[in-house]
């Protein structure tokens, strides 16, 4: 079973920043889209931005303007550049990824941001 591994997560203040990573040790898979989801306490989970393999990227109007995502240059590999960060942005981030119909995720990193 393929499986997604998020990182860098953790606590950071208010107005700071912190990237997220999210891969899989299966190095052969080329994702066709990428997206990140997050999950705040006692909400559900929300959908928050994607990037496809052709560079395509979409964000929620949540985080436009403040997150960005890339991909690496191995095509298993997505990044989240969060800057601006605020106390609402507190969640549990995870990633997914899928290639043709078949759909993977991570178990999620939690970012805390303090105000």
């Amino acid at each position: 079973q393929v499986q997604l591994v998020e990182s860098g997560g953790g606590l950071v203040r208010a107005g700071g920043s912190l990237r997220l990573a999210c891969t899989t040790s299966e190095t052969h898979l080329n994702f066709e889209v990428m997206r990140w989801y997050r999950q705040a306490p006692g909400k559900r989970r929300e959908f928050i931005a994607s990037i496809t393999n052709q560079d395509s990227k979409y964000y929620e109007d949540s985080v436009k303007g403040r997150f960005t995502v890339s991909r690496g240059d191995a095509k298993n590999t997505m990044f989240l550049q969060m800057d601006s960060l605020k106390p609402e942005d507190t969640a549990v981030y995870s990633c997914n990824g899928n290639v043709n119909s078949a759909y993977f995720w991570g178990q999620g990193t939690q970012v805390i941001v303090s105000s």
